[in-house]
């Protein structure tokens, strides 16, 4: 179980994939969704509030898709997570019940509060190292390194 909605970690999740998969090339979100089997209309709205906060960066043409805007020591994960709940947060609609605003709200919204604060201090540059030394991402070519 996890407090964050699951649009807050997949928007963390992408944003690690680009920063693991955009050495060579910029990430197309077909890509980044093949990779993680998730439907590509769905990344796609998250992929363009991470663009309009500067997070990432749209590379237009058949070579097209995402980069980091900034270096990954630069984005923080609570960063991240802001714009997906933004997005999120807009989408919702309706009337809430009063015991929900009144009681149970009031005691999320001070967890969310402390929890964005710790993500706040973890940059996108740690999650990359430990998803790294777990193995994963793009496997790094050695150019210039060959034998005749």
């Amino acid at each position: 179980m996890s407090l964050l909605p699951r649009p807050a970690r997949l928007a963390v999740l992408a944003a690690l994939d680009i920063a693991l998969h955009s050495r060579s090339r910029p990430v197309s979100s077909r890509a980044l969704a093949a990779r993680h089997d998730l439907p590509p209309r769905h990344l796609e709205s998250m992929l363009q509030a991470m663009v309009r906060a500067g997070i990432l960066k749209s590379v237009r043409g058949p070579a097209g898709g995402y980069e980091l805007a900034r270096e990954r020591r630069r984005l923080y994960i609570g960063e991240i997570v802001r714009v997906a709940l933004r997005a999120e947060e807009g989408a919702q609609d309706g009337e809430e019940p009063r015991l929900l605003t009144l009681a149970v709200d009031p005691v999320f919204a001070e967890a969310e509060r402390q929890a964005l604060a710790k993500l706040d201090t973890i940059t996108l540059d740690e999650l990359h190292g430990q998803a790294v030394a777990a193995g994963l991402g793009e496997i790094e070519a050695n150019e210039g390194d060959f034998e005749i």
